[in-house]
């Protein structure tokens, strides 16, 4: 199984992030949903995840903000 756009299903897109991302709600520190959302493009069929984590990376290497962190609905 490939990981582009037009090797995978939406549903697989979903898959490969879950499985990537691991349980979003356990991590619960508030960063975990705004990596999920980080990805939500390439879950779309709109950008690669490649691409995604390019930009992510040269943000995080500038010291430019990465995904908005939200409350956990545990905790906050």
């Amino acid at each position: 199984m490939g990981y582009l756009i037009n090797e995978t299903t939406r549903e697989e897109r979903e898959q490969i992030v879950a499985e990537s991302i691991g349980n979003i709600n356990g991590g619960c520190d508030g960063c975990m949903s705004g990596l999920a959302e980080m990805y939500q493009d390439y879950i779309d069929g709109r950008r690669e995840i490649r691409d995604i984590n390019m930009e992510f990376r040269a943000n995080y290497e500038s010291g430019d903000e990465g995904p908005e962190k939200s409350s956990c609905e545990y905790f906050g």
